[in-house]
């Protein structure tokens, strides 16, 4: 990719070198190679592209029976800068910038006497700038975030903190990161249930969803093939965590909105060990568990296994297992308690295993994809995932780097 700016600084030294005295020659070679831009520099624009599918029968608005058929059409472009502070270090912006189109056959049953009504189809929109300071010496970063996401009933605001602190062999790496997101709900009730009085938010309510979450990682390379990583991700929510439009059908034939606890912890331990088995392969494993307070269990595995065919072109087949105990408040269709205090017919939150297969396809040609200089990645990406509560999806996904 073309620079934005062209460093005439750079080359007026080089001039300069051109007509100096050999004993100057070595000195101003030296400044020139030290010589760091505090310009703005582009330094690739990446532009993502996906598709998603899925269908199934045990959709949460209409109590756990009824198509969950939804389809969702996303992309996002980010933007990445660079420069170098007065002390030397490299800050890095990027601008990235996401519009999801989805489309939901069970929301048009919150209200089933209209017809394709504003909850059957949405668009989320989802800007986001981070900075980062970078010692390219020692390694060490530390860097802000900014978001925000609007949709039609939901508003976000979000921040972050991250910081990286490398050895001095470069061979061990800290992370932390740190993130609050204060969200907003417009509460939308099933259309049956709008004039009932009962506990919670009514219809046209506002309602907060704030979370909060830490991320500690830390990577260690064992040897020249085997790398390895380990991570904790404690998060605690707060506010409307309940989807107040889903129905929960009871056994004596009542039906009310779902209600779920107003805060929840939460648990993801990680372990990711990366083999290097020789140029042409990489063998990838990632591990793990999941618990939080609402007595929802998970062990998710994953291999994924790059292969390069030369420099330029590799596929990376993966597949990935999930097993899941759900929460103590779910229940299907008409199997609730009378009286209950919490419940919910979500089957996202049920007893469940799941299989995630498919591939990737990238190419990194030296002169451009299709001859094209700034160009310079392609990527496909497909996936197909089978549930065991009836639940099955596709993805399609393409990724393009400029540089």
């Amino acid at each position: 990719m073309k620079k934005l700016y062209i460093n005439i600084a750079v080359f007026y030294l080089s001039l300069l070198s051109l007509h100096a005295q050999p004993t100057q020659v070595a000195s101003a070679e030296q400044d020139t190679t030290t010589y760091k831009s505090r310009k703005l520099n582009l330094e690739e624009v990446n532009f993502v592209s996906s598709y998603y599918h899925q269908n199934g029968n045990h959709s949460a608005v209409t109590g756990g029976i009824g198509t969950e058929r939804l389809s969702d059409f996303a992309n996002t472009i980010d933007i990445q800068l660079s420069n170098f502070s007065k002390q030397g270090r490299k800050n890095t912006y990027l601008f990235e910038l996401g519009v999801d189109h989805y489309t939901s056959a069970s929301s048009d049953k919150i209200d089933p006497s209209t017809i394709s009504s504003a909850s059957m189809q949405d668009i989320r929109i989802y800007p986001s700038l981070s900075w980062t300071s970078l010692n390219e010496q020692t390694g060490n970063s530390f860097g802000f975030t900014g978001s925000f996401s609007s949709e039609y009933d939901y508003q976000s605001v979000g921040a972050a903190f991250n910081i990286t602190r490398l050895s001095k062999d470069k061979n061990t790496q800290f992370d932390f990161k740190a993130q609050v997101f204060l969200d907003r709900w417009s509460v939308i009730l099933p259309v049956e249930l709008r004039d009932e009085v009962g506990k919670g938010y009514r219809q046209g309510d506002s309602a907060p969803r704030n979370s909060f979450s830490t991320s500690f990682s830390l990577s260690q390379v064992i040897s020249k093939r085997l790398q390895a990583l380990l991570a904790i991700e404690p998060s605690y929510q707060h506010g409307l965590l309940a989807t107040r439009y889903q129905r929960n059908y009871f056994t004596d034939g009542s039906v009310q909105v779902e209600d779920l606890p107003s805060a929840r912890y939460k648990l993801p331990l990680a372990l990711r060990l990366n083999y290097f088995l020789s140029d042409h392969y990489i063998i990838r494993t990632y591990y793990r568990y999941y618990l939080d307070n609402w007595g929802l269990r998970a062990h998710t595995a994953e291999i994924e296994v790059p292969v390069k065919f030369t420099s330029f072109v590799s596929v990376s087949p993966f597949y990935r297992f999930n097993t899941q105990r759900g929460t103590k408040y779910f229940a299907p269709y008409g199997q609730h308690s009378p009286g209950s205090e919490h419940f919910t017919s979500d089957y996202d939150l049920s007893d469940l295993h799941s299989n995630f297969i498919g591939a990737g396809f990238r190419i990194t040609p030296p002169k451009g994809v299709l001859g094209w200089q700034r160009l310079n990645m392609l990527e496909i990406r497909y996936g197909h995932y089978v549930r065991s509560t009836d639940l099955n999806s596709n993805i399609f996904t393409l990724n393009l780097r400029f540089k």
